[in-house]
């Protein structure tokens, strides 16, 4: 082989090997061949401490909270504020009372554009997106204009998909009302500059949601050093249950916010002539919420950080350099997505192969990897692609299954040449 493209693999940061013992799941076989799980940008599996968490809670602990004084109810309350407390730490939001429970991502998106938009966004004001944006970040503001009669204006991206921040900075004027963006690209891996997005913004008195999804689970995460005024998470990118997710935001917006769901629990005082609204975060958590998923969450939160964020960053990092240059020297292979900052993901087509059939045979093989539009539509007309197919690495993958992906995709070739 020439030397000059010899590969070599860096040492491992820590003992991957060790942690997949804590993912039952990782000893499946999928066709006859051991799993290669590459689709964590859509879910991360669970380990066994955050399984062995909610059995614990569903099988000792189980009440609904904040709504009586029997033992288990004091417990289950004391069990899911301590998860709150715990994700408070994770993103070092400065209150509690910042941290609100949602169902996930899109919740998160949907309660700010409903609490905040249809309150402080009216007729002719606009909102910043960008081309990155998943349809979570796009959709509820598109009806929030539709019902005010506000315009979209949209941030344009390079051919290596990175966002042009000249052209944001252009956008600005004085009916711009909101910036929503997320951190990480879902579809491209794309780390936006979104501390400076924030500032330059926040300079002209316009708030900055942060679609997080992306971004939360594979980097530390500083909500007050990024001095975002909202940041959304889901819990089940971020080794924890489905159903449940994060909204973060500034005490101050949510306090001048209003409900986007009213029922028990958001409130301080109903009779039919009036109502009195709780304080946050539960003014927005109306009805039981998902407690035991909160409570899981919250193991999650305590698994990652034991593991450190750093060290799962470096780790997926020398995963997606590993095979980001293999890739690079397949023939017929395209590498959709090539920021110079990146998380560990890679968008690719394959020559004369439909990304659907080559989801499908890395399947035969064992590998798991996402083949679609990625809910980032605007993205794939960007780059003039129906879809890609997507391999996301986590801190439990290893190199040996970066090799069965590159060679997955030479059967793939050879089965279409």
């Amino acid at each position: 082989m020439n030397t000059s493209q010899t590969i070599l693999r860096p040492a491992p940061v820590f003992d991957a090997q060790r942690i997949r013992a804590d993912f039952p799941i990782l000893k499946l076989e999928i066709n006859g061949k051991p799993l290669v799980y590459l689709d964590n940008a859509a879910s991360s599996q669970m380990p066994q401490q955050v399984i062995d968490r909610l059995v614990r809670y569903q099988t000792t602990q189980h009440a609904n909270v904040n709504r009586a004084v029997h033992t288990l109810s004091e417990i289950a309350t004391s069990e899911f504020e301590a998860a709150r407390h715990k994700l408070q730490h994770f993103i070092n939001a400065r209150e509690e009372r910042e941290v609100i429970f949602t169902s996930g991502t899109t919740d998160s998106i949907n309660l700010v554009m409903h609490g905040y938009g249809r309150k402080f966004i009216g007729a002719g004001d606009e909102i910043i997106l960008t081309t990155l944006e998943h349809h979570s970040n796009i959709v509820p503001w598109q009806m929030l204009a539709e019902e005010k009669g506000a315009k979209l204006r949209v941030v344009p991206v390079n051919d290596a998909g990175e966002l042009l921040i000249d052209e944001y900075e252009k956008l600005f004027n004085e009916r711009t009302r909101f910036v929503g963006v997320m951190h990480v690209s879902n579809a491209l891996g794309t780390i936006n500059p979104i501390r400076q997005m924030i500032a330059f913004a926040h300079a002209r008195g316009v708030p900055v949601l942060i679609d997080g999804a992306q971004a939360a689970p594979h980097m530390q995460v500083d909500v007050q050093d990024l001095d975002c005024d909202f940041y959304a998470f889901s819990g089940h990118k971020l080794c924890g249950p489905t159903g449940i997710g994060i909204l973060y935001g500034k005490a101050e917006q949510l306090e001048r916010m209003q409900p986007f769901k009213g029922g028990g629990d958001m409130i301080l005082s109903v009779t039919f002539e009036k109502t009195i609204y709780n304080t946050i975060p539960y003014k927005f958590e109306a009805g039981t919420p998902p407690i035991a998923a909160a409570i899981g969450l919250g193991a999650a939160v305590d698994y990652l950080s034991g593991i450190g964020m750093d060290a799962i960053a470096a780790h997926e990092h020398a995963l997606l350099d590993y095979a980001t240059v293999q890739m690079k020297q397949m023939p017929g292979v395209r590498i959709i997505g090539t920021a110079r900052h990146k998380s560990a993901v890679l968008s690719f087509t394959v020559d004369g192969v439909h990304p659907h059939d080559v989801g499908t045979l890395l399947n035969q093989e064992g590998i798991a990897v996402r083949t679609g539009h990625h809910c980032a539509q605007p993205v794939m007309q960007r780059f003039r692609v129906p879809a890609t197919s997507r391999a996301s690495f986590a801190f439990y993958n290893t190199m040996a299954e970066v090799d069965a992906l590159i060679a997955g995709i030479r059967t793939v070739q050879k089965v279409f040449a």
